[in-house]
């Protein structure tokens, strides 16, 4: 599905160069579940976001459903993230002035698919995480489980093939961790490549592989 090859980050800092990535590479087959792990400020949120489009490498190739990431044009990308990719955040990104309906219903405004069909899709995604009766709730009044819920309805809604998920259950209590795990796992099950950052031995064991990251590099 996936594969980077000889990735490179780095920022400059004067005329010397600060590394966040070095020669990573890695190949992730689809239907996979990758758990990241590694120390903070190894590289992890930065090899996410480059997976998931939002970073670009400074040296090296990145091939997603083989096409050529590093050498297309912004707008093909955007349009390859939308189309196929889910970001499910440690801090929810729900949209406060938006009701839990309506932050579910976003990306799919963005793929200008009719208002019969969203209102649809809103509602089989709403009753297969059992919100129908918070739909019309605003974040504010939604425990943190429950808005990670809704973040990762919005992720999935478009039935996206890969999901992204930055520390998923960073914000969450034990119990509310291991709902939303299972529902990785059986979002997993049903054919949705998943690729985890997360700093729990406990979740990274959900994972069919596990990716160790230490100072920008993958530790083999």
């Amino acid at each position: 599905m996936l594969q980077l090859k000889n990735i490179f980050k780095w920022y400059s800092v004067g005329s010397a160069r600060s590394f966040i990535l070095r020669d990573i590479n890695l190949h992730i087959q689809e239907g996979e579940f990758v758990s990241i792990m590694g120390p903070s400020g190894s590289g992890k949120s930065t090899l996410l976001h480059i997976l998931g489009m939002m970073d670009q490498p400074s040296e090296g190739e990145y091939y997603f459903l083989d096409q050529p990431v590093h050498a297309i044009r912004e707008k093909q990308r955007s349009e390859l993230y939308k189309k196929h990719i889910g970001f499910v955040f440690q801090a929810y990104h729900l949209i406060d002035e938006l009701t839990v309906y309506e932050n579910i219903e976003t990306p799919l405004l963005y793929q200008n698919i009719k208002g019969s069909e969203r209102s649809a899709m809103v509602a089989d995604i709403l009753d297969r995480f059992q919100m129908v009766g918070k739909k019309d709730l605003f974040p504010n009044q939604l425990s943190g489980g429950q808005q990670q819920l809704v973040g990762i309805a919005r992720a999935v809604i478009t039935k996206p093939k890969l999901i992204l998920a930055d520390e998923p259950t960073g914000n969450l209590n034990s119990r509310q961790g291991e709902e939303i795990m299972a529902l990785f796992t059986t979002l997993n099950r049903e054919g949705t490549t998943i690729v985890q950052v997360t700093h729990s031995e406990k979740n990274a064991t959900f994972g069919s592989r596990v990716v160790n990251l230490l100072d920008g590099r993958i530790e083999l």
